[in-house]
């Protein structure tokens, strides 16, 4: 098997990885063993939680859907179900942004009329 000489590549790669961690505590940011278990998880729990944030903000946006829903006395559930009877197609990150300024009355409406609850 030839020999292989990784003189340039090796540097650049653990140049890369340590710049990746600068500003890392202690070890952490100097050493490379360290500093690649450090990026490794913290490119982990980054992948996790661009993915837990669309979970989040779905919540939010229900929470806040809810709470306007409630207002005009209906639940969440009756609302979104009116509102699909009705033909409304806003999606909840709509609805939410409509809930904090203000519901639409008529949209309250169109969805108890629609609502078989």
């Amino acid at each position: 098997m030839p020999r292989v000489k990784r003189g340039t590549v090796r540097r650049a790669k653990r140049k890369k990885l340590l710049g990746l961690a600068k500003g890392y505590y202690a070890n952490k940011s100097k050493l490379y063993r360290a500093a690649k278990e450090s990026v490794d998880t913290a490119l982990k729990y980054a992948f996790v939680g661009r993915r837990r944030k669309k979970r989040d903000f779905r919540r939010l946006w229900v929470v806040r859907i809810n709470a306007a829903a409630r207002e005009h006395g209906l639940t969440y559930g009756q609302l979104i179900h009116g509102l699909k009877n009705a033909g409304v197609t806003l999606d909840r990150k709509s609805l939410s942004e409509l809930a904090d300024s203000r519901f639409d009355r008529s949209q309250h409406e169109a969805a108890k009329k629609r609502s078989s609850f």
